[in-house]
């Protein structure tokens, strides 16, 4: 096999002239301008990568704003709710309260009422009673209303200390209260008991009052002696009235 190296070195050369083109005038400003898009890719991967971590920073912040409105919507919330019920509480207290005071004192005005009716019947009961009694009385015959309470007058009189007797009816006539006029016997009877009763001879003066119903009462300065059937009524009305008020 013949070789034409003369051939072959005009070819290499023209393979390496070839090659030198190429890379003087395609290749390098084929790969400038591939490097020059890589750059651009990179520093538009580096931008998008900004503009994403941006945009992630942005969603995060907008993430815990909305986080921290949330709670602090939930603590304006628990506030609120806490204040409602810390108030519905108050209102509630103050009403049961109010409640409490309207019936202690409707309770208070109901037993004051029940009292004061207690209080009014019993004194109409006793009144009642008094006014039956003291009907009853009246109807006792004339000389039963005065002879049986002669001798009761003139153990009063004589039960009286001293000092008082004497100083009653000395000199001067003694006013002897009747429920009518006395007859002439019956004055003398009350004349006798009562000087034998003083200690000393009496002048009487009788004065008519209906209102004892029955007996005879002496009322001066003095002393007073009573022994007559309103005497005994006052007396019932006033035990009465004090067993009601002990009651």
């Amino acid at each position: 096999m013949h070789i034409d190296w003369w051939t072959l070195a005009l070819q290499t050369i023209n393979v390496l002239v070839l090659v030198w083109i190429l890379q003087r005038f395609l290749l390098k400003p084929v790969a400038a301008i591939i490097e020059a898009r890589q750059a651009a890719a990179a520093k538009l991967l580096a931008d998008a990568e900004g503009v994403k971590a941006a945009a992630e920073a942005e969603r995060q912040k907008a993430s815990e704003e909305a986080a921290k409105t949330a709670a602090g919507r939930d603590e304006v919330l628990k506030a609120a709710a806490a204040q409602g019920e810390t108030a519905r509480a108050a209102m509630l207290a103050d009403a049961r309260n109010e409640a409490d005071k309207l019936r202690l004192a409707a309770n208070a005005e109901i037993e004051r009422s029940r009292k004061e009716n207690a209080v009014a019947d019993e004194a109409h009961a006793r009144a009642l009673a008094v006014d039956i009694a003291r009907k009853l009385f009246s109807r006792l015959p004339d000389d039963a209303k005065v002879s049986g309470f002669i001798d009761g007058l003139a153990d009063a009189v004589a039960a009286l200390p001293q000092e008082s007797r004497s100083g009653v009816a000395n000199g001067a006539p003694l006013a002897l209260k009747a429920p009518r006029p006395l007859t002439a016997a019956e004055e003398e009877t009350c004349r006798a008991r009562l000087s034998a009763a003083f200690g000393h001879p009496v002048e009487i003066s009788v004065v008519s009052d209906p209102e004892l119903i029955a007996g005879l009462e002496i009322d001066t300065r003095h002393a007073l002696v009573r022994n007559s059937f309103r005497a005994d009524l006052d007396r019932i009305a006033e035990e009465l009235g004090r067993g009601a008020a002990t009651s």
